[in-house]
């Protein structure tokens, strides 16, 4: 028999009763971790899969974590199988390890020599009155009320005053409908997801470029290659005092910025374009009363397409054709 140290517990009632059903106990060392390794596998594996890391205040919620934990026992043991050692060794620096074939804890007691038949006669019965949806659409509810009830950041209950809607399904047959699509919507445990927390609103704090803004797309419009070196170079000759090769940074933030909003109009004005230009097909009708386009009577003409950028107009189709090919 594994268990965790309680001296005020384990010492008065648990090793007693041990020593006088004549059980093997294994007690653990303090501030030696690896020594709980069967106890504190549990808690990964299961009290934490279902309760997540949140906070939990009020009498009204233990009775849900009981709730919880009824629903849980029944289809931990008798329908989750898990795998136990068989045996290690090592060979070298090698460490093998060999495994018993995964069953539920139900199947290993009714496997294990020393359990009596009328206990598996009536473990037996309790497996045939239960069902795994119903059990996991349990699980799904109360921990949907838990959700409501957690704060994890602030340490305080919430819908303690009010009575908790639960957002489970009213049947198990439509609970079982909805298996297998709750990864689309993130993670199905209400008690590992974590509340939206307002932020607040960044306020642009003043930059340096302001001021000289309008001289900075001036000179892009001039010259669109201009670099940011380039920029920074200008502006120390005219504001020796204000700039230097310090500014080199927020010049690069700006030009991306500048050359991303120009971008982005640029397409815009380009799908307007071609929104206002575009002509429905005219159609012919033919004898069975198919509408399709005309055939064509003229061999297509080259259309230019022009894209304007900060007052510069280029022609797209003349360069594309007198572009060299390679």
């Amino acid at each position: 028999m594994d268990f965790d140290n309680d001296s005020a517990f384990m010492n008065d009632v648990v090793v007693p009763g041990c020593r006088q059903q004549k059980l093997e106990v294994t007690r653990s060392r303090a501030y030696k971790k690896n020594d709980q390794a069967f106890v504190e596998q549990k808690n990964g594996a299961v009290v934490r899969r279902l309760m997540g890391y949140g906070r939990f205040d009020g009498v009204e919620t233990a009775r849900m974590m009981g709730r919880l934990y009824a629903a849980a026992r029944l289809y931990v043991n008798f329908f989750q199988p898990s795998f136990k050692l068989k045996e290690k060794r090592r060979e070298g620096a090698k460490v093998i390890k060999r495994y018993h074939a995964p069953l539920t804890p139900y199947q290993r007691a009714l496997a294990h020599p020393k359990v009596t038949a009328a206990v598996k006669r009536r473990l037996r019965d309790q497996y045939r009155s239960l069902d795994p949806v119903a059990l996991l659409a349990e699980i799904r509810a109360t921990q949907d009320e838990l959700g409501n009830r957690v704060d994890r950041r602030a340490g305080q209950a919430r819908c303690l005053q009010r009575a908790c809607t639960s957002t489970a399904p009213a049947t198990a047959a439509t609970f079982a409908k909805t298996l297998g699509k709750t990864v689309t919507a993130g993670e199905p445990r209400a008690t590992h997801r974590r509340s939206r927390r307002p932020y607040k609103t960044r306020v642009r704090m003043p930059s340096k470029l302001d001021p000289h803004l309008a001289a900075i797309e001036a000179w892009l419009a001039e010259q669109p290659q201009l670099t940011a070196l380039a920029i920074v170079g200008r502006l120390s000759e005219k504001h020796p005092e204000e700039f230097g090769t310090r500014q080199h940074s927020i010049v690069q933030r700006l030009l991306r910025a500048l050359r991303r909003r120009a971008a982005e109009q640029l397409v815009a004005e380009e799908s307007l374009g071609d929104a206002t230009t575009a002509a429905p097909l005219s159609g012919v009708v033919d004898g069975s009363g198919y509408v399709g386009p005309d055939p064509p009577t003229a061999p297509p003409t080259e259309q230019a397409w022009k894209a304007t950028w900060r007052g510069q107009s280029v022609d797209i189709a003349s360069t594309a054709a007198t572009a060299p090919s390679g």
